[in-house]
């Protein structure tokens, strides 16, 4: 069973800098694509960015040029750095892991969330 644990989240101020990390334990295959996604009460999940095997990277448009995702030297982890915070950023961030179970067998986990909140 894959494990993903998250970590990071906390309280920031405006403007401020924030890095959220992600493992995903017990793989027995391999990982494809990582990602982060954030929701806030009363909507969708929606994504922050992502970033596959190879190290190509997809952003959503308002974390542009403010966030960077990246891999770490142990491909099971990913990080999300969150720079020029804004208010609008406060979510729950969650971890998102598409891992190959075997050749043929994809699945993907969820971490459990970690809060990030922005405010004065």
């Amino acid at each position: 069973q894959v494990r993903i644990e998250e970590s990071g989240g906390g309280l920031v101020q405006p403007g401020g800098s924030l890095r959220v990390s992600c493992a995903a334990s017990d793989v027995i295959y391999s990982i494809n694509t990582m990602g982060w996604y954030r929701q806030t009460p009363g909507k969708e999940r929606e994504l922050v960015a992502t970033i596959s095997s190879s190290g190509s990277t997809n952003y959503a448009d308002s974390v542009r040029g403010r966030f960077t995702i990246s891999r770490g030297n142990v491909k099971n982890t990913v990080y999300l750095q969150m720079n020029s915070l804004k208010p609008e950023d406060t979510a729950v961030y969650y971890c998102n892991v598409d891992v190959s179970l075997n050749l043929i067998t994809r699945r993907v986990y969820w971490g459990q969330g970690t809060q990030v909140t922005v405010s004065s």
